[in-house]
């Protein structure tokens, strides 16, 4: 298959979760093995910030990249999902905020966006990760992530566990697909507790944040008037990142990846061990 950019440029308005100031992105077409590209329009040099797994600076409530002059672009993981789905190689992303639009929470509206546009097909043929051994990462509380060969696609298995019983013990497995995607990730919000709500906007955080663009919990019951849009809503929400972050590798992935209680660092770190050694991979 061919490389693929967007056939025209199109516009998404939000607010930015945590500064709570309105996000402007324009998407535009770009050359083949330019990849997913954010550029910084609101600076007066506009920088450029490849979405790669190398510039990746914080990890902490997103996946946020820089250029190590402080210029970051933060909570890309949504939109990285959409396009990943939506089968975009190359498209230039400009932004005049230091994050993107929150939206409602999920991958729903840029994926949609995505669809209501023309892909324009490249000259060159596309190049995937395909995993060649097992690779894992662990942190000091034994919640895991690893990545092992498999030939026909992405294949995801993410395991959670919460005290709360509104989320409790939950598990995804399938293999990702467009119609999979529609059907039971794109639409999964983001969930917190109301305790980190509060925490967070008591250090200045999250001033975009509502319940129309996150599952909020308060123990055992969910704030939102309308509950939860899935059985497995917060799960899913984890795959929905997860293809996301993994998209940061700048190659779709043949590989099936197994989550245990982890998030974007995890991610992240997983995939400085899967590029740390070139036997781990091949190009394909």
């Amino acid at each position: 298959m061919r490389q693929q950019t967007i056939g025209q440029q199109f516009e998404i308005e939000g607010i930015g979760l945590h500064s709570g100031l309105q996000s402007k992105l324009v998407f535009k077409p770009l050359e083949e093995n330019a990849g997913i590209v954010f550029r910084r329009s609101d600076l007066p040099d506009a920088p450029m910030l490849p979405a790669l797994w190398s510039n990746v600076v914080d990890t902490r409530n997103c996946t946020c990249i820089g250029d190590g002059r402080d210029h970051v672009v933060g909570t890309i993981e949504h939109l990285m999902s959409a396009l990943y789905m939506r089968g975009v190689d190359n498209v230039l992303i400009e932004v005049n905020n230091p994050e993107l639009p929150i939206m409602d929470g999920s991958a729903a509206a840029f994926y949609r966006a995505l669809q209501e546009i023309p892909l324009q097909e490249q000259a060159v043929e596309r190049k995937y990760l395909k995993v060649a051994k097992e690779v894992s990462f662990a942190d000091d509380k034994g919640n895991k992530v690893s990545l092992n060969p498999y030939d026909k696609g992405l294949k995801i298995r993410f395991e959670i566990d919460f005290p709360s019983k509104v989320v409790g013990h939950q598990v995804f497995a399938g293999e990702m697909t467009p119609e999979l995607f529609v059907a039971e990730i794109a639409s999964c919000r983001t969930f917190c507790e109301k305790s980190q709500v509060d925490y967070l906007q008591s250090i200045g955080l999250i001033k975009g944040g509502s319940l129309e663009n996150a599952v909020v919990l308060d123990g055992e019951t969910v704030l939102n008037p309308e509950g939860l849009r899935h059985g497995n809503e917060c799960v899913n929400h984890k795959v929905l990142d997860a293809v996301g972050d993994f998209y940061t590798s700048g190659y779709r992935v043949l590989g099936e990846l197994n989550a245990f209680k982890t998030g974007h660092f995890h991610n992240n770190q997983l995939l400085k061990v899967l590029f740390g050694d070139q036997s781990n991979y091949e190009l394909v």
